[in-house]
């Protein structure tokens, strides 16, 4: 099914050369994938701020096809898979005048927070994969 996700880019965003800037579109899937977390009703405040388990990225990589510019409107097509019983990846295309700008990919794992071992994945981040697949 997947997610996408709309976002203008900022001036912030650009480099000397008035394209965004290479690891800004990091930072803009991110945002995707927290829109995408909140979109199916997981508490962004208490993922982030008093997590039992965290899911650190482990990789990232970013292609880029096209130029991408201040007040473009960016629309990011989110697909996440499980790998295992502890890891995910997340496939972000990012399209800007309905052409395929930028390709990025996160892999991340399961942690507890508090030993910093891995786990496995809880239910809800399961069926949160499960809708995004």
């Amino acid at each position: 099914m997947g997610f996408s996700y709309s976002y203008i880019v900022r001036f912030r965003d650009t480099d000397a050369a008035g394209v965004v800037y290479f690891a800004n579109i990091l930072n803009i899937c991110h945002e995707a994938y927290e829109s995408s977390l909140a979109a199916s009703d997981i508490d962004i405040k208490e993922f982030f701020t008093k997590p039992i388990v965290a899911f650190p990225i482990v990789h990232a990589d970013v292609d880029f096809f096209r130029p991408i510019f201040c007040g473009d409107i960016l629309i990011i097509k989110m697909i996440a898979k499980k790998l295992g019983n502890d890891k995910f990846e997340i496939n972000y295309e990012i399209f800007a005048q309905n052409m395929l700008a930028s390709k990025a990919n996160t892999k991340h794992v399961c942690i507890d927070a508090s030993t910093r071992k891995r786990t496995d994945l809880p239910g809800y981040i399961i069926s949160w994969l499960d809708n995004l697949g």
